[in-house]
């Protein structure tokens, strides 16, 4: 029995997008090993079909391993426990979110050749990211009164769709490294969509 059937419909979207096979020919960490049972990809998709249905600990792979609707939506006998996946996470380094920026890239590309946009609202804004350890860069944030993480994130305000992500230290200032972080993004839509008319909005 399994309370997460409707991945079952995920899974085949993920699959009409083409995401799996961009993933394995663009998505690798920074792994030395010849070879592992749960690839880089696997893990990664194991991680995003369980943020989709709610999970959000890395702990309950180990109490997922052998639920149905996941080993069928990754086509697996069972899914990585929650070592695999900590060690997954680990071997994550600049390059590995410099692959995520160009992953989006593409998957953009792909929705804008089906309808581009006449126009796209950059919402630009920070948010908060609890964590509740002693992890490298969590700090106190006065703004929200809590603990955790203060990246900065960019929206595209007509579609909801999120356009790119970037953690800062819990204490930075909410504009800290915004010119840096928004470039990139300005160069993608005019090199590439100038017929898009863009209009920034700060949150």
């Amino acid at each position: 029995m399994s309370s997460d059937a409707g991945l079952l419909l995920i899974k085949e979207f993920i699959s009409k997008l083409g995401i799996e096979r961009l993933l394995n020919r663009s998505f690798k960490t920074n792994d030395s090993a010849v070879f592992r049972y749960h690839t880089d990809r696997d893990n990664l998709l194991q991680m995003i079909y369980m943020i989709m249905a709610g999970y959000f600990e890395d702990d309950v792979s180990d109490e997922l391993t052998k639920d149905p609707v996941f080993k069928a939506v990754l086509e697996k006998s069972a899914l990585a426990s929650q070592p695999t996946v900590s060690r997954f996470f680990n071997r994550m380094d600049e390059d590995t979110l410099k692959q995520f920026q160009e992953i989006s890239q593409i998957l953009r590309k792909r929705i804008y050749s089906i309808q581009m946009p006449q126009a796209v609202i950059l919402d630009l804004d920070s948010t908060l990211l609890a964590a509740y350890g002693k992890q490298e860069g969590r700090a106190f944030n006065f703004h929200y009164r809590s603990n955790g993480y203060h990246p900065l994130v960019c929206y595209d305000g007509i579609t909801g769709d999120l356009i790119k992500i970037q953690l800062c230290d819990g204490a930075a200032y909410s504009c800290t490294g915004v010119t840096d972080f928004l470039q990139p993004i300005l160069d993608e839509y005019l090199n590439d969509y100038p017929t898009i008319h863009l209009l920034l909005r700060d949150l």
